[in-house]
């Protein structure tokens, strides 16, 4: 049976590159929303699709989101429209809040119009600083105090309230850290790949010693694609990520021998907020659903690099 399925923010990395594998089974309709804030044209599929349509609107504007509604009876709905990147976050706090208003419009508008599961895009900042790791759903504090990460974590209690409400079914994801060819360059990956490629200096903020974890985008959208398919994680929420932690430093001087550059390695002053020491995601409740052994960070970079 054919499904329509819409895509908040469906112009971003993870947004634009689920869509792009969801078009590919033809039995159902993608429909992908983005305003360009941070997205871009070139990361939708290909819009000669019959299975694909695009608007340009706003998701936190109820009236845009309901004329969409009004058009398409969606059966299923990611959301993945927010303010992304750290420092940009940091700087528009009052933009940040403002997904708040966003994620209540398209609840409501997918309890009206009988949507059936509900996906909403979370994130590794509402752990704030790690008190244990690796960093477990259930058990984890959610002590960020930052208005990304609080936002973030209310709009999950918000997907919880309208499934206790009115039944609708959701699974929140985490994401640690997911990188590819559609990322912004302003996230570490990516910049340090256009630093190194163009033989410019890698900069990192503070002393390189904070680790993170990565996960290669075709992971985290082959995970998600069974998620859609199946029952799992329904009505939970699930880290999305790699356990391997590694360094900032040691991520610039990997990226630097697998393109061969002769960057040379900078340092700035940390940043005064949101670069937490340490990240590392607890995935034994996303291994359960997904099996199949992670792409590795170094065949990711180079999978990356292939597509330049």
């Amino acid at each position: 049976m054919k499904r329509n399925i819409l895509i908040t923010g469906g112009a971003g990395n993870i947004g634009g590159s689920l869509a792009r594998c969801l078009v590919e089974n033809k039995q159902d309709n993608i429909v992908v929303v983005d305003n360009f804030i941070t997205g871009s044209r070139n990361k939708l599929p290909n819009e000669n699709r019959n299975n694909f349509q695009f608007f340009e609107a706003d998701a936190n504007s109820m009236q845009e989101m309901k004329d969409i509604f009004s058009e398409i009876k969606f059966d299923v709905v990611f959301h993945y429209a927010a303010l992304v990147g750290v420092e940009r976050t940091i700087n528009n706090p009052l933009l940040v809040l403002e997904d708040i208003e966003g994620i209540k419009n398209i609840l409501k508008l997918s309890v009206k119009n009988g949507v059936k599961r509900f996906f909403f895009s979370s994130s590794s900042e509402v752990y704030g600083e790690p008190v244990e790791l690796p960093q477990h759903e259930s058990r984890t504090p959610l002590n960020a105090k930052l208005p990304y990460a609080i936002v973030k974590n209310v709009c999950e209690s918000y997907c919880k309230s309208y499934k206790q409400v009115h039944g609708l079914d959701y699974t929140i994801m985490r994401f640690f850290n997911t990188y590819g060819p559609l990322q912004s360059q302003d996230f570490v990956i990516s910049k340090f790949i256009n630093q190194a490629i163009n033989h410019e200096d890698i900069t990192i903020n503070g002393d390189g010693s904070q680790t993170r974890t990565f996960l290669y985008v075709d992971d985290n959208v082959n995970f998600i694609t069974k998620l859609l398919n199946t029952d799992g994680c329904l009505n939970d929420t699930v880290n999305i990520g790699s356990s391997e932690q590694i360094t900032i430093l040691e991520l610039a001087n990997l990226i630097i021998d697998i393109t061969g550059s002769k960057s040379k390695i900078t340092y700035q002053p940390a940043l005064t907020e949101g670069d937490m020491t340490r990240r590392q995601p607890d995935i034994s409740k996303m291994k359960k659903v997904y099996s199949r052994e992670l792409i590795s960070l170094e065949e990711g970079i180079k999978k990356y690099l292939s597509t330049i």
